[in-house]
Protein backbone atom coordinates (compact mmCIF):
# COMPACT_ATOMS: atom_id res chain seq x y z
CA UNK A 1 0.00 0.00 0.00
CA UNK A 2 1.39 3.56 -1.11
CA UNK A 3 2.31 5.54 1.87
CA UNK A 4 0.20 8.60 1.84
CA UNK A 5 2.07 10.79 4.02
CA UNK A 6 5.46 9.72 1.98
CA UNK A 7 3.97 10.66 -0.93
CA UNK A 8 2.74 13.80 -0.01
CA UNK A 9 6.17 14.72 1.16
CA UNK A 10 8.01 13.52 -1.86
CA UNK A 11 5.49 16.11 -3.91
CA UNK A 12 5.73 18.73 -1.97
CA UNK A 13 9.95 18.14 -1.97
CA UNK A 14 9.23 18.27 -5.99
CA UNK A 15 7.53 21.20 -6.22
CA UNK A 16 10.08 23.08 -4.55
CA UNK A 17 12.99 21.79 -6.43
CA UNK A 18 10.95 23.13 -9.18
CA UNK A 19 11.52 26.67 -7.98
CA UNK A 20 14.20 26.36 -6.88
CA UNK A 21 15.47 25.89 -10.72
CA UNK A 22 12.90 28.60 -11.73
CA UNK A 23 14.20 31.24 -9.64
CA UNK A 24 17.99 30.09 -10.99
CA UNK A 25 17.34 30.54 -14.13
CA UNK A 26 15.87 33.96 -14.06
CA UNK A 27 18.94 34.63 -11.57
CA UNK A 28 20.69 33.94 -14.37
CA UNK A 29 19.30 35.50 -16.67
CA UNK A 30 18.93 38.83 -14.66
CA UNK A 31 22.98 38.86 -13.97
CA UNK A 32 24.09 38.62 -18.20
CA UNK A 33 24.67 35.02 -17.69
CA UNK A 34 27.67 35.80 -15.35
CA UNK A 35 30.50 33.00 -14.76
CA UNK A 36 29.23 30.57 -12.59
CA UNK A 37 32.09 29.68 -10.25
CA UNK A 38 31.82 25.57 -8.98
CA UNK A 39 32.04 25.60 -5.29
CA UNK A 40 33.86 22.47 -5.39
CA UNK A 41 36.68 23.22 -8.11
CA UNK A 42 36.60 27.01 -8.48
CA UNK A 43 36.68 26.62 -12.15
CA UNK A 44 34.42 28.75 -14.08
CA UNK A 45 31.21 27.20 -15.68
CA UNK A 46 30.59 29.92 -18.43
CA UNK A 47 32.57 28.71 -21.45
CA UNK A 48 32.97 25.09 -19.64
CA UNK A 49 31.18 22.49 -17.17
CA UNK A 50 33.86 20.68 -15.02
CA UNK A 51 33.42 16.92 -14.67
CA UNK A 52 33.09 17.79 -10.84
CA UNK A 53 30.81 19.96 -11.05
CA UNK A 54 28.07 17.83 -13.30
CA UNK A 55 26.10 16.41 -10.70
CA UNK A 56 24.74 20.31 -9.37
CA UNK A 57 21.95 20.89 -12.38
CA UNK A 58 20.78 24.14 -10.27
CA UNK A 59 23.03 27.06 -10.98
CA UNK A 60 23.05 29.93 -8.79
CA UNK A 61 25.25 33.41 -9.10
CA UNK A 62 27.45 33.52 -6.39
CA UNK A 63 28.70 37.05 -6.67
CA UNK A 64 25.22 39.18 -6.43
CA UNK A 65 22.49 39.38 -3.98
CA UNK A 66 19.24 39.10 -5.18
CA UNK A 67 18.27 41.37 -2.59
CA UNK A 68 14.43 40.00 -2.04
CA UNK A 69 12.93 39.60 1.60
CA UNK A 70 10.25 37.52 3.60
CA UNK A 71 7.79 39.97 2.30
CA UNK A 72 9.44 40.79 -1.40
CA UNK A 73 10.36 38.91 -4.52
CA UNK A 74 13.35 39.08 -6.74
CA UNK A 75 12.79 41.61 -9.29
CA UNK A 76 14.57 39.14 -11.18
CA UNK A 77 11.22 36.71 -11.65
CA UNK A 78 9.92 39.86 -13.50
CA UNK A 79 12.40 38.92 -16.62
CA UNK A 80 10.50 36.43 -18.30
CA UNK A 81 6.95 38.29 -17.68
CA UNK A 82 8.02 41.73 -19.67
CA UNK A 83 7.39 40.09 -23.08
CA UNK A 84 3.49 39.88 -21.75
CA UNK A 85 1.56 43.37 -22.32
CA UNK A 86 0.00 45.15 -19.37
CA UNK A 87 -1.50 48.29 -17.75
CA UNK A 88 1.48 49.76 -16.05
CA UNK A 89 1.35 52.98 -14.01
CA UNK A 90 5.10 54.21 -12.84
CA UNK A 91 5.37 56.59 -9.50
CA UNK A 92 7.69 58.18 -7.95
CA UNK A 93 7.97 60.52 -4.67
CA UNK A 94 6.47 63.62 -4.31
CA UNK A 95 7.87 66.81 -5.75
CA UNK A 96 10.14 64.61 -7.64
CA UNK A 97 13.82 65.27 -8.55
CA UNK A 98 15.67 64.49 -11.23
CA UNK A 99 16.35 60.96 -10.22
CA UNK A 100 12.92 60.06 -9.99
CA UNK A 101 11.73 61.33 -12.84
CA UNK A 102 14.59 60.76 -14.97
CA UNK A 103 14.15 56.75 -13.72
CA UNK A 104 9.95 57.10 -14.43
CA UNK A 105 10.53 58.54 -17.71
CA UNK A 106 13.40 56.28 -18.62
CA UNK A 107 11.56 53.07 -18.00
CA UNK A 108 8.66 54.25 -19.25
CA UNK A 109 10.16 54.39 -23.22
CA UNK A 110 11.98 51.21 -21.93
CA UNK A 111 8.30 49.38 -21.57
CA UNK A 112 6.34 51.03 -24.22
CA UNK A 113 8.79 49.68 -26.49
CA UNK A 114 7.49 46.61 -25.29
CA UNK A 115 3.77 46.98 -25.82
CA UNK A 116 2.95 47.35 -22.78
CA UNK A 117 0.39 50.45 -21.79
CA UNK A 118 1.70 52.63 -19.59
CA UNK A 119 1.26 55.51 -17.59
CA UNK A 120 3.49 57.88 -15.42
CA UNK A 121 1.57 59.60 -12.14
CA UNK A 122 3.72 62.31 -9.46
CA UNK A 123 1.97 62.58 -6.79
CA UNK A 124 2.62 66.27 -6.38
CA UNK A 125 3.88 68.88 -9.15
CA UNK A 126 7.41 68.89 -10.14
CA UNK A 127 10.31 71.67 -10.86
CA UNK A 128 10.03 73.30 -14.63
CA UNK A 129 13.50 72.41 -15.52
CA UNK A 130 12.23 68.61 -15.65
CA UNK A 131 9.91 69.77 -18.39
CA UNK A 132 13.05 69.01 -21.05
CA UNK A 133 12.33 65.24 -20.45
CA UNK A 134 11.24 63.20 -23.31
CA UNK A 135 7.28 62.62 -22.69
CA UNK A 136 7.76 64.67 -19.42
CA UNK A 137 4.23 66.22 -20.69
CA UNK A 138 2.51 62.72 -20.35
CA UNK A 139 3.28 62.76 -17.02
CA UNK A 140 0.21 63.00 -14.56
CA UNK A 141 -0.06 65.03 -11.62
CA UNK A 142 -1.77 62.79 -9.09
CA UNK A 143 -2.84 66.68 -7.57
CA UNK A 144 -4.60 67.93 -10.16
CA UNK A 145 -5.83 64.72 -11.80
CA UNK A 146 -7.03 62.67 -8.79
CA UNK A 147 -10.16 60.79 -10.55
CA UNK A 148 -8.49 60.11 -13.21
CA UNK A 149 -5.02 59.12 -11.57
CA UNK A 150 -7.09 56.88 -9.33
CA UNK A 151 -8.85 55.05 -12.24
CA UNK A 152 -5.38 54.22 -13.60
CA UNK A 153 -4.15 52.84 -10.66
CA UNK A 154 -7.23 50.77 -9.86
CA UNK A 155 -7.06 49.59 -13.35
CA UNK A 156 -3.07 48.32 -13.43
CA UNK A 157 -1.90 45.12 -13.87
CA UNK A 158 1.66 46.51 -12.45
CA UNK A 159 2.75 49.17 -10.44
CA UNK A 160 6.63 50.68 -10.49
CA UNK A 161 7.80 52.27 -7.46
CA UNK A 162 10.68 54.34 -7.95
CA UNK A 163 13.51 56.22 -5.66
CA UNK A 164 11.14 55.63 -2.69
CA UNK A 165 10.77 53.06 -0.32
CA UNK A 166 7.37 53.31 1.76
CA UNK A 167 4.21 54.55 0.55
CA UNK A 168 3.79 57.52 2.68
CA UNK A 169 6.38 59.07 0.26
CA UNK A 170 3.79 59.29 -2.17
CA UNK A 171 1.68 61.74 0.07
CA UNK A 172 -2.33 62.03 -0.74
CA UNK A 173 -1.84 59.13 -3.09
CA UNK A 174 -1.11 56.93 -0.62
CA UNK A 175 -4.82 55.56 -0.09
CA UNK A 176 -5.56 54.77 -3.82
CA UNK A 177 -1.65 52.78 -3.91
CA UNK A 178 -3.02 50.92 -0.70
CA UNK A 179 -6.01 50.09 -1.90
CA UNK A 180 -4.72 48.87 -5.54
CA UNK A 181 -4.61 45.17 -6.54
CA UNK A 182 -1.92 45.58 -9.22
CA UNK A 183 1.01 43.83 -8.92
CA UNK A 184 3.64 46.66 -6.69
CA UNK A 185 6.94 46.66 -7.83
CA UNK A 186 10.29 48.47 -6.16
CA UNK A 187 13.27 49.83 -7.55
CA UNK A 188 15.16 52.23 -5.05
CA UNK A 189 18.58 52.86 -3.71
CA UNK A 190 17.31 54.29 0.56
CA UNK A 191 17.98 52.31 3.76
CA UNK A 192 15.38 50.61 5.34
CA UNK A 193 12.15 49.45 2.27
CA UNK A 194 8.73 48.83 3.41
CA UNK A 195 9.38 45.70 1.71
CA UNK A 196 5.63 44.00 2.81
CA UNK A 197 4.08 46.92 1.01
CA UNK A 198 5.70 45.65 -2.39
CA UNK A 199 5.44 41.73 -4.45
CA UNK A 200 8.52 42.21 -6.53
CA UNK A 201 11.54 44.46 -5.85
CA UNK A 202 15.23 45.22 -5.49
CA UNK A 203 16.41 47.82 -2.91
CA UNK A 204 20.28 48.42 -2.72
CA UNK A 205 22.07 51.24 -1.19
CA UNK A 206 25.11 51.26 -2.78
CA UNK A 207 23.64 52.07 -6.25
CA UNK A 208 24.43 55.87 -7.00
CA UNK A 209 20.37 56.60 -7.78
CA UNK A 210 17.64 54.63 -9.25
CA UNK A 211 18.41 56.34 -12.91
CA UNK A 212 21.53 53.46 -12.59
CA UNK A 213 19.18 50.76 -11.11
CA UNK A 214 16.68 51.27 -14.06
CA UNK A 215 19.59 50.91 -16.27
CA UNK A 216 20.66 47.75 -14.67
CA UNK A 217 17.17 46.26 -15.13
CA UNK A 218 17.46 47.03 -18.77
CA UNK A 219 20.52 45.27 -19.41
CA UNK A 220 19.70 42.24 -17.19
CA UNK A 221 16.31 42.32 -19.04
CA UNK A 222 18.76 41.49 -22.34
CA UNK A 223 17.29 44.40 -24.53
CA UNK A 224 19.80 46.90 -24.41
CA UNK A 225 18.84 47.16 -28.01
CA UNK A 226 15.69 48.96 -26.88
CA UNK A 227 18.45 51.75 -25.07
CA UNK A 228 17.26 54.82 -27.39
CA UNK A 229 18.48 58.16 -27.12
CA UNK A 230 14.86 58.92 -25.10
CA UNK A 231 16.16 56.67 -22.62
CA UNK A 232 19.89 57.65 -22.12
CA UNK A 233 18.79 60.86 -21.67
CA UNK A 234 16.34 60.22 -18.71
CA UNK A 235 18.87 58.27 -16.90
CA UNK A 236 21.92 60.25 -17.45
CA UNK A 237 19.69 63.34 -15.80
CA UNK A 238 19.24 61.17 -12.90
CA UNK A 239 22.25 59.94 -12.08
CA UNK A 240 24.18 63.35 -12.70
CA UNK A 241 21.77 64.64 -9.99
CA UNK A 242 22.18 62.12 -7.54
CA UNK A 243 25.85 62.07 -7.70
CA UNK A 244 26.07 65.90 -7.14
CA UNK A 245 27.53 66.30 -10.87
CA UNK A 246 29.72 62.87 -9.91
CA UNK A 247 31.40 64.60 -7.33
CA UNK A 248 30.13 62.32 -4.38
CA UNK A 249 31.38 58.97 -3.09
CA UNK A 250 28.55 57.31 -4.76
CA UNK A 251 29.75 58.05 -8.67
CA UNK A 252 31.47 54.55 -8.27
CA UNK A 253 33.32 52.51 -11.36
CA UNK A 254 29.90 51.20 -12.54
CA UNK A 255 28.02 54.71 -13.05
CA UNK A 256 31.15 55.75 -14.99
CA UNK A 257 31.22 52.73 -17.09
CA UNK A 258 27.52 53.11 -17.35
CA UNK A 259 28.00 57.04 -18.75
CA UNK A 260 30.59 55.65 -20.55
CA UNK A 261 28.00 53.04 -22.91
CA UNK A 262 25.53 55.76 -23.07
CA UNK A 263 28.27 58.04 -24.72
CA UNK A 264 29.38 54.99 -27.18
CA UNK A 265 26.03 55.05 -28.30
CA UNK A 266 25.74 58.82 -29.03
CA UNK A 267 24.13 60.47 -25.98
CA UNK A 268 25.33 64.55 -25.67
CA UNK A 269 25.29 65.15 -22.54
CA UNK A 270 25.99 68.94 -22.58
CA UNK A 271 22.54 69.63 -23.09
CA UNK A 272 21.26 67.44 -20.19
CA UNK A 273 23.93 69.65 -17.74
CA UNK A 274 21.85 72.91 -19.02
CA UNK A 275 18.72 71.43 -18.60
CA UNK A 276 18.79 70.86 -15.11
CA UNK A 277 21.59 73.50 -13.77
CA UNK A 278 21.37 76.60 -16.66
CA UNK A 279 17.88 76.94 -16.17
CA UNK A 280 16.58 79.07 -13.88
CA UNK A 281 15.06 82.90 -13.66
CA UNK A 282 16.75 85.91 -12.24
CA UNK A 283 15.30 85.81 -8.99
CA UNK A 284 16.13 82.63 -8.07
CA UNK A 285 20.07 83.79 -7.62
CA UNK A 286 19.17 86.88 -5.67
CA UNK A 287 17.29 84.57 -3.66
CA UNK A 288 20.31 82.15 -2.73
CA UNK A 289 22.65 85.14 -2.06
CA UNK A 290 19.83 86.80 0.47
CA UNK A 291 19.52 83.52 2.06
CA UNK A 292 23.45 82.89 1.96
CA UNK A 293 24.04 86.21 3.48
CA UNK A 294 21.33 86.95 6.09
CA UNK A 295 20.14 83.13 6.53
CA UNK A 296 23.19 81.23 6.94
CA UNK A 297 24.85 80.55 10.30
CA UNK A 298 28.60 78.97 10.83
CA UNK A 299 29.12 77.38 14.50
CA UNK A 300 33.06 76.12 13.56
CA UNK A 301 33.30 74.57 16.76
CA UNK A 302 31.22 71.74 15.33
CA UNK A 303 32.06 72.70 11.66
CA UNK A 304 28.50 72.93 11.05
CA UNK A 305 26.63 75.11 8.91
CA UNK A 306 22.64 75.72 9.07
CA UNK A 307 20.69 77.66 6.39
CA UNK A 308 16.82 78.46 7.07
CA UNK A 309 14.11 79.95 5.47
CA UNK A 310 11.05 81.85 6.00
CA UNK A 311 8.32 81.80 3.97
CA UNK A 312 8.28 85.36 3.25
CA UNK A 313 11.57 84.27 1.97
CA UNK A 314 9.78 81.77 -0.91
CA UNK A 315 7.33 84.93 -1.42
CA UNK A 316 9.44 87.76 -1.55
CA UNK A 317 11.59 86.10 -4.39
CA UNK A 318 8.62 84.12 -5.75
CA UNK A 319 10.42 80.83 -5.21
CA UNK A 320 8.41 77.74 -7.29
CA UNK A 321 8.77 73.77 -6.93
CA UNK A 322 12.49 72.96 -7.27
CA UNK A 323 14.12 76.59 -7.22
CA UNK A 324 15.52 75.02 -3.37
CA UNK A 325 16.84 72.42 -5.06
CA UNK A 326 21.12 71.96 -4.02
CA UNK A 327 21.04 75.12 -1.66
CA UNK A 328 22.06 73.07 1.28
CA UNK A 329 25.04 72.07 -0.86
CA UNK A 330 26.74 75.57 -0.49
CA UNK A 331 28.11 75.73 2.50
CA UNK A 332 29.88 72.04 1.98
CA UNK A 333 32.08 74.30 0.08
CA UNK A 334 33.57 76.20 3.03
CA UNK A 335 36.60 75.28 4.38
CA UNK A 336 35.68 72.60 7.64
CA UNK A 337 32.20 72.47 7.34
CA UNK A 338 31.54 68.73 7.95
CA UNK A 339 27.45 69.03 7.83
CA UNK A 340 24.98 71.27 6.36
CA UNK A 341 21.71 71.45 6.87
CA UNK A 342 18.73 73.31 5.57
CA UNK A 343 15.24 74.27 6.73
CA UNK A 344 12.66 75.89 5.04
CA UNK A 345 8.94 77.01 5.79
CA UNK A 346 6.87 75.65 3.71
CA UNK A 347 2.59 75.68 3.87
CA UNK A 348 2.44 72.09 5.52
CA UNK A 349 6.05 71.21 7.14
CA UNK A 350 9.32 72.34 8.03
CA UNK A 351 11.41 70.31 5.73
CA UNK A 352 14.87 69.45 6.37
CA UNK A 353 17.67 68.81 4.25
CA UNK A 354 20.82 67.03 5.38
CA UNK A 355 24.33 66.79 3.64
CA UNK A 356 27.48 65.55 5.05
CA UNK A 357 31.35 64.63 4.48
CA UNK A 358 33.46 62.16 5.92
CA UNK A 359 31.88 59.78 8.41
CA UNK A 360 28.84 61.61 9.71
CA UNK A 361 25.63 59.67 9.21
CA UNK A 362 22.76 62.05 8.14
CA UNK A 363 20.36 59.14 7.60
CA UNK A 364 20.57 57.98 11.24
CA UNK A 365 20.56 61.97 12.53
CA UNK A 366 17.32 62.42 10.25
CA UNK A 367 15.96 59.45 11.30
CA UNK A 368 16.48 59.81 15.10
CA UNK A 369 15.33 63.83 15.16
CA UNK A 370 13.45 64.67 12.30
CA UNK A 371 10.97 62.38 11.54
CA UNK A 372 13.13 61.49 8.31
CA UNK A 373 15.75 59.06 6.48
CA UNK A 374 17.47 58.70 2.96
CA UNK A 375 21.39 57.98 2.43
CA UNK A 376 24.52 57.95 4.67
CA UNK A 377 25.75 61.62 3.85
CA UNK A 378 22.70 62.88 2.37
CA UNK A 379 18.91 62.45 4.01
CA UNK A 380 15.93 64.51 5.07
CA UNK A 381 13.27 65.25 7.60
CA UNK A 382 10.04 67.11 8.14
CA UNK A 383 8.76 68.85 11.57
CA UNK A 384 5.52 70.13 12.14
CA UNK A 385 6.32 72.48 14.57
CA UNK A 386 6.99 75.92 14.01
CA UNK A 387 10.52 77.36 12.11
CA UNK A 388 11.54 79.13 15.60
CA UNK A 389 10.94 75.65 16.78
CA UNK A 390 13.03 73.47 14.73
CA UNK A 391 15.89 75.82 14.30
CA UNK A 392 16.19 75.55 18.38
CA UNK A 393 15.63 72.21 18.54
CA UNK A 394 18.82 71.87 15.81
CA UNK A 395 21.12 73.43 17.59
CA UNK A 396 20.21 71.58 21.23
CA UNK A 397 20.63 67.89 19.17
CA UNK A 398 23.70 68.38 17.32
CA UNK A 399 25.89 69.43 20.36
CA UNK A 400 25.58 65.64 21.50
CA UNK A 401 27.15 65.07 18.39
CA UNK A 402 30.35 67.11 19.10
CA UNK A 403 32.70 64.15 18.91
CA UNK A 404 32.06 63.29 15.60
CA UNK A 405 31.97 67.09 13.73
CA UNK A 406 34.38 68.68 15.54
CA UNK A 407 36.91 66.25 13.94
CA UNK A 408 37.11 66.51 10.61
Amino acid sequence: MVNVRLLIVIIFCAAKVRETRQLAICCNRFFERQPIVCRRSGASTKNQKPESCKPKPVLIPLFYPTFATAHMQAIQLLIDQLNEPRKVVITTHQKPDPDAMGASLGLYHFLTQLGHEVQVISPTNWAAFLNWMPACNLVSDYEKFKEKCDLLINEADWIFCLDFNTLSRTKRMITSLQQSSAVKILIDHHREPETEAFVYGISDTSKSSTCEMVYDFIKSSGRMDLLNQEIMQCLYAGVMGDTGSFRFASATATVHEMVAELKHRGLQHTIIHENIYDNFLEGRFRFIGHVLLHRMEIDYELNTALIWVSKNDLLKYEMKTGDTEGLVNYPLGIQGIKLAALVIDRDEKRKWSFRSKGDFDCNTFARTHFNGGGHYNAAGGESDDSLEVNIQQFKTVIQQYKNQLETF
